[in-house]
C-alpha cells in the first residue's frame, strides 16, 4: 500500500498526496468527471464551439432535452463502465493550396460534452509538466508564444532551423503507444478504457461504420491533449539533448547554429520519431534551412524581425477576393459583417507581423472592392445615378459613370464613386480598415 500525506485543500477539505509528492489521481476520477459542476462546464464549452451534428444528427438546441431525459443512465454506464461512444461522422477537407487532404472526425454532441469533461479533468493533472517548450492547445499558451521563442532562440545565435514534418500526425497515432503514456499518470481504468473506446469507436463514411485500429480524430475536444501526451516524449528527449526548440502540436522547430549539426539532428530526431514514437516524418518536406528561409505556423524571420510568410498573405488576399465577389448574392450588411469577422481573426493573429509596407495599398484595393460590390448591387442607371447624388458627388459626374457601360472594376475607381463613396462613407457602413486593425495588434492604438 503506498504511503502517503495528507494536506488541506484552499476549500477546508483534506488531499492525500503520494509520498513522490504525485497526486493520488489513480481512483474516483470517473467520478470528478460526472460531477454536475464539470459537465455544465462542459456543456457551455461545447455549446460555445458551435459545431454540426454528429452521425446521430442531433443538433446543440437538441441536446438539454435529450439529457434531461437520458442523463441518468447515461452517468451510469460512464461510472460502471460500460458506456459505449458513438463512431465520429468523417469529414473530409481540402488543405490550404491544394496541399491535400485533412480527415475530421465530428463526435455526437453527447460525446463531445463527455470528452470535455474529461479534457476539464485530465488536463490539470498532464499539463503542468509538459515542455516550457509546447505551445499548442495549452492554458495561457498560443502560437504567437512559439514565434516569440523562436525570436528569442534566434536572438541568442542559433540561426539554422531543422524543420520536421510529421506526416498525417493525427491520423498515425499509434493506439498502443498513447494509452501507454497516458497510463504514466492516470490510473483509473474506467476513464483509460473510455478512452481507449473513443479511439477505436470508428468513424461513419457514406453510411458505413470504419473501424479505426490507430489516429486520433481531429475535431474531437480530447485529440490535442492526447497529442500533447504522445509528443511530451518527444519535447523531454529534445531537453535531455539540451536543444533550443519550439513545437505547437505537431509543427515542430529545432535550431542549431550551424548546417552540420542541423543535419546531424535531423538525421537522430527522425529515428526517434519513427523507433519511439511510431509516428512517420515526411522526409521531403523536412528540411535544414538558414532561418531566413523557414517558415513556421504561417510566420517567416528576417533576423529577429517576423513577417506573415508570403504564402500567408497571398491566402488572406484570395479569400477577400471571395468575400468581396461581386458574384456573391449577398446583402452589404452581411457582406461586410463576414468581412470584418475575417478581418479581425486574421490580423488578431498575423497582426504582430512587422511588415507594414503593403497594408496602405491592400487597404485601398479592398476599399474599391467594396465599391464595385455596391456599383453591382445598385445595378439600375437611375438608382446609381440617384445614390451618387446623395452622396455629394457632382451631378455631371453622377450622370456620366451612372450611365456608363464601363466594367464594375473599371468603374470603381473613378471620381465619381471615390467621391461618393468615400473612405469615411465606407467606414460608416461598417467596413473596418485593416490599417487600423494592425496599428491595434502592434500597440499603437
Amino acid at each position: 500500500m503506498t504511503n502517503s500525506d495528507t494536506a488541506m485543500n484552499p476549500d477546508g477539505g483534506v488531499e492525500v498526496w503520494r509520498t513522490d509528492m504525485q497526486p493520488a489521481l489513480e481512483m474516483n476520477l470517473m467520478e470528478r468527471i460526472v460531477e454536475s459542476e464539470n459537465l455544465q462546464r462542459a456543456w457551455k464549452r461545447v455549446k460555445s464551439n458551435q459545431g454540426a451534428p454528429g452521425i446521430d444528427g442531433m443538433h446543440l438546441e437538441d441536446f438539454p432535452a435529450y439529457a434531461r431525459q437520458q442523463w441518468a443512465t447515461i452517468r451510469q454506464s460512464l461510472l460502471d463502465g460500460t458506456y459505449q461512444p458513438a463512431p465520429v461522422r468523417r469529414v473530409i477537407i481540402p488543405k490550404p493550396r491544394g496541399k491535400g487532404e485533412r480527415m475530421l472526425g465530428v463526435p455526437t454532441v453527447l460525446d463531445r460534452v463527455i470528452q470535455q469533461a474529461i479534457l476539464q479533468v485530465l488536463s490539470p493533472i498532464f499539463d503542468p509538466e509538459f515542455s516550457e517548450a509546447s505551445f499548442g492547445s495549452r492554458p495561457q499558451r498560443s502560437a504567437h508564444g512559439a514565434i516569440k521563442q523562436v525570436k528569442q532562440i534566434i536572438k541568442a545565435g542559433h540561426r539554422i532551423a531543422v524543420d520536421l514534418d510529421l506526416e498525417k500526425f493525427f491520423d498515425t497515432i499509434q493506439h498502443d503507444v498513447l494509452m501507454s503514456r497516458v497510463a504514466r499518470k492516470m490510473h483509473d481504468p474506467i476513464v483509460l478504457k473510455l478512452m481507449g473506446r473513443y479511439l477505436r469507436a470508428g468513424a461513419m463514411v457514406d453510411g458505413i461504420v470504419q473501424p479505426t485500429e490507430w489516429g486520433s480524430p481531429q475535431g474531437s475536444p480530447l485529440s490535442a491533449l492526447l497529442a500533447n501526451i504522445l509528443l511530451d516524449d518527444l519535447d523531454k528527449e529534445l531537453e535531455k539533448r539540451g536543444h533550443r526548440f519550439a513545437r505547437y502540436m505537431d509543427d515542430l522547430v529545432i535550431l542549431v547554429r550551424s548546417k552540420r549539426a542541423g543535419q546531424r539532428v535531423r538525421t537522430s530526431i527522425t529515428h526517434y520519431l519513427t523507433d519511439k514514437l511510431k509516428l512517420k516524418v515526411n522526409l521531403h518536406k523536412s528540411q535544414v534551412v538558414k532561418i531566413e528561409k523557414l517558415e513556421f505556423l504561417g510566420f517567416s524571420f528576417r533576423g529577429i524581425r517576423v513577417y506573415w510568410s508570403d504564402q500567408a498573405f497571398a491566402d488572406f488576399q484570395h479569400r477577400l477576393r471571395g468575400l468581396t465577389s461581386r458574384s456573391w448574392g449577398v446583402s452589404m450588411a452581411h457582406r461586410l459583417e463576414r468581412l470584418n469577422q475575417y478581418l479581425r481573426g486574421w490580423m488578431n493573429y498575423f497582426g504582430i507581423s512587422q511588415y507594414y509596407r503593403p497594408i496602405p495599398e491592400l487597404d485601398s484595393w479592398l476599399r474599391r472592392r467594396i465599391r464595385m460590390c455596391y456599383w453591382k448591387q445598385w445595378r439600375r442607371p437611375r438608382t446609381r445615378i440617384r445614390h451618387l447624388l446623395k452622396l455629394g458627388t457632382s451631378k455631371r459626374h453622377a450622370i456620366t459613370t451612372g450611365l456608363s457601360r464601363k466594367g464594375y472594376w473599371r468603374l470603381s475607381k473613378t471620381l465619381a464613386t471615390q467621391t461618393g463613396m468615400t473612405k469615411e462613407w465606407l467606414e460608416q457602413q461598417g467596413l473596418l480598415s485593416i490599417r487600423d486593425l494592425w496599428m491595434k495588434v502592434q500597440g499603437y492604438a
